[in-house]
């Protein structure tokens, strides 16, 4: 048996006698169990390029409901290959249109940004309200 500090920060602390084993079995089995209700977050990417059109656009944004509606978050993106860097506003456009489409299902989380040769933007799904 040993003397195991509960919790250090009450006052006076609180100590308990027990076998320190059994102790770290259980906490470890605590850890376990939180960790398997916790939920894994699913991110689903979509890309585009800044000269997509409207029925690749359509057939994506389809794509994206289906994912939202699963709950999984969507990480749009348009990739700029060699000299289509120069259509930056053309991509831009083509994100926040994506993302109004998508506005009754998800919402977005960021901005479209460019980083590098890419312009990404985030989209969660909305919550859904529990009766």
């Amino acid at each position: 048996m040993d003397l195991v500090e509960i919790s250090p920060s009450a006052n006076p602390p609180v100590c308990r006698v027990v076998d320190y084993q059994k102790f770290l079995y259980q906490q470890k089995k605590k850890q376990k169990e939180l960790k398997a209700k916790a939920s894994k977050v699913v991110i689903k990417e979509i890309r585009f390029g800044p000269n997509t059109d409207d029925h690749d656009f359509n057939f994506k944004l389809k794509h994206a409901e289906k994912f939202l509606q699963e709950g999984a978050k969507v990480k749009a993106y348009v990739f700029f290959k060699g000299r289509t860097i120069l259509f930056k506003e053309k991509g831009e456009i083509l994100l926040l249109r994506f993302a109004q489409l998508l506005e009754e299902i998800g919402k977005v989380e960021s901005m479209p940004k460019l980083e590098g040769k890419r312009m990404t933007m985030f989209i969660a799904p909305k919550a859904i309200k529990k009766k």
